[in-house]
Parts: C-alpha cells; structure tokens; sequence
C-alpha cells in the first residue's frame, strides 16, 4: 500500500466517526503512524486531501458506469446493467458515501461544490448517451427529464440502504428501477426540462486531463502494480501518448487489459476518453 493511500484509508476512518470538521491533520498523521511531513508531501491540505477522495470515488463510480454504457450489447438489460453498477459502487464505498452525503450539506467550499458540479456534468453525459443508444428520437423531448429522473432514482434508493438498513437486493432493485425508467421513457409526453432549460443551468464540461498530467497518472500506477500484462500496456500507452505510432485497434486492446484491474478502470476511463476512443 502506498503512503497516499495509506493517509486517505486512515482519513477515511476518522471523518466517519467524526467528520470532516471534527478531525484534524495531526490525528490523521497519528492513526496513519506517520509524519505530518509524509502528509504534506501527499496533499497540501486537509481540504485537497478530502478533494482526492472524492476524485477516487466519483471516477471508480464514472468509470463503472461508463464501462457498462460502453461495452454492454444486449439493448434489452442495458438499463438494469447500468443502475446495477451503479448500486454496486454505492454498496462498495457506502462508508465514504455516508460520509458525503451527511458532510456535503454543511459544507461551502467552493472547490468541492465545482468539482461536484464537473462529476455530475460526466455522469449527464453518460447517461445521455445511454438514452440516446436506447430510444434515439423518441425521447428527443423528454431525455433531459429523464436523465434527472434517473439520478433521482438512485440518489434516493441508495439512501434505503446506506441509511436505513433496507436489504439490498441488487438484482431486484435494478429491474425495478430499468422497468420503471423504460415506462417513463416510452409513455412520457409532457416536458418540463428541454435541451434550452438544460443547457441554461448547465455549463459545458471543463476542459479534459492534459498530457502531462495522463503520464503523471500512468507512472504513478506503474509504481503501484505488479501484474506484468497491466504494467507492459501501460509503459507503451504512456509511449503512444509521447508520439502516437500505435493503430487504434492495437490502443484498444491495451486499454481492454486495464478496465478490469481495480487499480487501472479510473485510469482506463480517463486514457479512452483523453484518446477519444
């Protein structure tokens, strides 16, 4: 386990039973069983600290979720598929997502709220495309209704269970909820959110990750794996983004050798999207 993800570990205990507020840099250090200089070479605040997890849980959420809209075939289950991974993320980081759900209310940082505002822009977007691969034009009116109901959807549901202790059936909620958005999709006639309503409380997307900081991100995986296939698709990935000289199936096959791996899929996600694969 590296040093960073050693202090956001040990930092993710601490805010859950006290909070963001609540607990302070020296208690992380101390529970960690390191030095606040080992700290502050990692993250130059609490605040970017609390920033980085909120980054490693959004981007495992887009990422799953993207994977599902991406590589899922059968138009029929696609739906239940994509709120299932989507469940499956929530359940998998239910302490941190606990801890967000209660802190967020209370906080006024204005770098969380954007960096918020920029996850909740990807997953629109994701889920566009989903509604645009399942019903095309027979949602031209009613998609960006439908996009806020499904975020809707899964922003209550998963409060059942991450709350109140509702058993979870997985595959019971999720073609609950598939059938439910597929009605909504298909009998829905009435307007509230056009594309020129969206598009007005919206802002586009803010620019994607640079060059330099993907190779950033890629030496910092290589550091963190061992398995030989995943390390040798990333050193020629990192070579193709230096000068480009691989073909686009060749690309897609080293990518294809990441997205399963549970250190690789964020990273994945964010080298499909830099080499707009």
């Amino acid at each position: 386990m590296s040093k960073k993800q050693l202090i956001m570990e040990s930092a993710l205990e601490l805010f859950a039973k006290q909070g963001f507020e609540a607990t302070s840099v020296q208690q992380i250090t101390e529970h960690a069983g390191i030095s606040k200089g080992a700290f502050y070479l990692s993250f130059k605040s609490k605040d970017e600290l609390i920033i980085g997890l909120i980054d490693h849980f959004m981007m495992e959420f887009i990422s799953d979720i993207d994977r599902v809209v991406n590589t899922h075939e059968n138009n029929n289950s696609l739906l239940n598929e994509f709120f299932k991974a989507a469940f499956h993320s929530f359940k998998k980081h239910s302490d941190f997502a606990k801890i967000f759900i209660k802190e967020q209310s209370q906080t006024f940082n204005e770098e969380l709220i954007s960096k918020m505002h920029h996850y909740d822009k990807v997953i629109d977007k994701i889920t566009l495309a989903m509604l645009d691969r399942l019903y095309g034009e027979d949602v031209k009116h009613t998609k960006y209704d439908l996009i806020y109901c499904i975020k809707g959807f899964m922003h209550i549901y998963s409060h059942l269970f991450l709350f109140f202790n509702v058993p979870l059936d997985l595959n019971l909620l999720s073609q609950s909820l598939a059938e439910k958005t597929s009605l909504l999709a298909r009998q829905s006639e009435i307007t509230f959110i056009s594309e020129e309503l969206y598009q007005s409380f919206n802002e586009p997307l803010g620019e994607k990750v640079t060059k330099e900081q993907i190779i950033g991100i890629i030496e910092q995986k290589l550091e963190e794996i061992d398995e030989a296939t995943e390390s040798e698709s990333l050193v020629l990935l990192k070579q193709h983004i230096q000068e480009p000289s691989l073909s686009p199936a060749i690309v897609k096959g080293l990518l294809s050798n990441l997205k399963e791996h549970p250190k690789c899929k964020q990273l994945s996600y964010l080298l499909r999207n830099y080499l707009e694969l």
